[in-house]
């Protein structure tokens, strides 16, 4: 008999919610700080689900628990765990999960089934599973969400205990010796550091210090950022072909006492401007471009954005340095531009960027319009020398690695990690890996899309929202710094990730297309979080970290890496430009996608468990802010919701649970009046008899 299991009667709710909103929150070390993935699911939320999922409710032992006061203390002290289980204090308390390792060993017996998830994304539902003890397994079409997994399931436990290789770490130990994966990570932070000043050999003349004005202190300081403006030449002939600039505010920074703003001083008769900080008491003027149009400095002439458009596909868009952020004695310091940065910042000359089209139509991409048709055009020239630096770094920091692990005495059979391989080859490609992540986050805060956040005084990386839109006024980081944005910054993010992870559990992760089959796993217990209809185009976005991953890492993975782009063809998203522009065609491909994976997920699932499956809504069921009142785009989520419904029920599934989850923050800047992905619901589902 099939027993019922926890989450099909009862879950604490508020407690699980409250710890996925709160989990937002939390940075140095969070696993979802590794490497950026859209609407990647709470870690809280797993944990909990899953435990739930495996755990026997107690009215399944009507002979230990006879009476409905009996079933409701049991399970009070079930939940009870499970509240202790979701707070991010306790991810690593070994106590605790003993506790829950233990609850999930009675009701699934020695050994407990494996996990598997199907659309493992950013790898949350795997790492979790991990954590609680489970042989965890995932699979994705999309090869930077399979990455990201291995990095997080996969590597880390193949040199669990190990001690670093570099020179530096050889003597060091911590407390007798290297728990977990910290051995890995102190390496990452060496080869990491190593690429960063090598590469400052090489391009560091890119990178000039700024000289500061008196009231900052005078002498030389340390780049933070250097802020552009994008600019097209004035339709109004009378300023003769002078470029104006596109800036969306004025504003350096809002913080109180530390208050600073851009003045352009114009010369009107010369069609000329030039552009001052100012830190005065009063504010700057209004911006010379809204969500209307622009508006020429120099003349007031409206600039609509048809123009602005045409100029930019006609290769006619420039730039022009604005301002350059510092690091001051106190804080931040702000200095008028002067034409020695600019003239540097132009005279970088990059070679063999990555020559990728940007898709010609996808969701929440906008800058095609504007002449932005390949990866390369979301980058300044200065930029793509820097990436591109890191990048060809990455292979010589591996044969470092190889050499330096050999003469620690790890042996080496010349296996790679893709191969299998747990010796010194394989340990120089899992090193290179996490230094590839690194190069991917310093990419996201590096392209030409990234922009000055006035509030917090630090740069917005590309991907604050899941969307590639234009940015008007940019900002662009110094890699070589100490401060926002910095390579080595996003190498201790990574390392600190890596140092923090809990495993007790093997996982491993493969490419698969969960249309055709499902990852070779023996009755696994299926947890997973599929595509929601056209709200994200995973494969698009992807792009713009693959073409990097694959520029170092392709020798390393050289079937995952294989094609130029990530795949497209196969990706279950209901986008009808992919489908010229037809919506029925993308619709009736989504529908029929997400059936045949329900029915591969009905035939492997281990029928003594509930699956379950999770459905993202967006942030709200109204029209957006530019949406009218029952346009299509407002119905889409019913329409995505119903699909997943019908899927279920034709694969020959039942629904025997749903349960309502808050996983984001109400304050976060894409939060209100977008279709920004707020709200999960759990579907816990049985297979319907034949």
């Amino acid at each position: 008999m099939v027993k019922k299991k926890l989450i099909e009667v009862y879950m604490p709710l508020d407690k699980i919610n409250s710890e996925s909103a709160r989990e937002k929150s939390i940075r140095h070390g969070h696993p979802s700080t590794l490497h950026l993935w859209w609407a990647r699911r709470p870690l809280a939320a797993c944990r909990a689900v899953l435990f739930a999922q495996l755990v026997d409710d107690p009215s399944s032992h009507p002979d230990r628990f006879p009476t409905p006061e009996a079933q409701k203390a049991e399970r009070k002290r079930l939940c009870d765990i499970i509240e202790e289980l979701v707070l991010w204090e306790n991810v690593n308390n070994e106590e605790i999960l003993a506790r829950a390792r233990h609850e999930i060993l009675k009701s699934t017996g020695s050994p407990p089934p494996p996990i598997l998830d199907p659309f493992c994304g950013g790898g949350s539902i795997p790492l979790e599973a991990q954590r609680l003890g489970l042989e965890a397994h995932g699979s994705d079409l999309n090869p930077v969400a399979v990455l990201i997994t291995k990095a997080l399931i996969e590597i880390p436990p193949k040199f669990a205990g190990l001690p670093p290789v570099n020179p530096n770490g050889q003597a060091k130990m911590i407390g007798g010796g290297y728990q977990r994966a910290q051995g890995l990570a102190e390496d990452i932070r060496y080869y990491g550091k190593w690429m960063r000043d090598e590469a400052e050999k090489r391009i560091g003349y890119l990178y000039p210090k700024v000289k500061l004005p008196e009231e900052e202190g005078g002498g030389e300081a340390t780049v933070i950022a250097w802020l552009w403006a994008r600019t097209v030449a004035s339709p109004n002939p009378a300023c003769n072909g002078a470029h104006v600039p596109l800036v969306r505010s004025f504003y350096l920074s809002k913080k109180k006492g530390r208050q600073a703003w851009v003045e352009p001083v114009i010369d009107r008769k010369r069609n000329t401007y030039r552009f001052e900080v100012r830190s005065e008491v009063g504010k700057p003027r209004q911006g010379t471009v809204n969500r209307r149009g622009g508006t020429c400095l120099l003349s007031d002439v409206p600039i609509p954005f048809a123009y602005i458009r045409e100029e930019g596909k006609a290769g006619r868009m420039g730039v022009r340095l604005m301002a350059v952020v510092a690091e001051g004695s106190v804080g931040r310091a702000y200095v008028s531009p002067d034409g020695v940065h600019e003239s540097v910042a132009r005279s970088a000359n990059p070679v063999d960027v990555p020559d990728t089209d940007l898709p010609d139509k996808a969701l929440g991409f906008r800058v095609q319009v504007y002449g932005m048709t390949k990866h390369a055009d979301l980058f300044t020239s200065r930029q793509l020398v820097a990436v591109t630096s890191f990048s060809d770094l990455a292979q010589q920091a591996r044969t470092r690695v190889l050499r330096d692990a050999v003469q620690a005495g790890m042996a080496d059979d010349g296996i790679g990690i893709d191969e299998g391989g747990t010796g010194a080859t394989a340990y120089a490609d899992a090193v290179v890996t996490y230094l590839a992540l690194a190069i991917d986050r310093f990419a996201d805060y590096s392209s030409s899309i990234c922009s000055w956040n006035i509030g917090r005084d630090n740069i917005r990386n590309t991907f604050a929202r899941q969307a590639i839109p234009m940015v008007w006024d940019f900002a662009e980081v110094n890699p070589f710094s100490s401060s926002t944005g910095n390579f080595v910054g996003a190498i201790e993010w990574i390392a600190k990730v890596v140092e923090s992870l809990m495993f007790s559990a093997t996982g491993s992760v493969r490419q698969v297309d969960a249309t055709e089959r499902v990852n070779g796993v023996t009755r696994p217990v299926i947890s997973t979080d599929p595509p929601y209809y056209d709200n994200i185009g995973y494969a698009d976005l992807a792009d713009f970290f693959y073409v990097w991953l694959r520029k170092s890492l392709s020798s390393v993975y050289p079937e995952l890496f294989s094609t130029v782009l990530v795949p497209k063809v196969q990706e279950l998203v209901a986008t009808p430009y992919r489908f010229d522009g037809d919506k029925e065609k993308a619709r009736d491909f989504f529908e029929k996608g997400l059936e045949k994976v329900f029915a591969q997920m009905r035939s492997a699932h281990n029928p003594e468990f509930p699956m379950t499956v999770y459905y993202a809504f967006k942030q709200s069921e109204i029209q957006g802010e530019d949406e009218e009142p029952g346009s299509s785009q407002t119905m889409v989520v019913s329409t995505g919701w119903e699909t997943m419904l019908e899927g279920l029920v034709a694969a020959g599934f039942a629904i025997t649970g749903t349960w309502p989850m808050r996983t984001e923050r109400s304050d976060r800047p894409v939060a209100t009046g977008t279709n920004a992905l707020a709200s999960s619901i759990v579907l816990v589902c049985r297979p319907r008899p034949k």
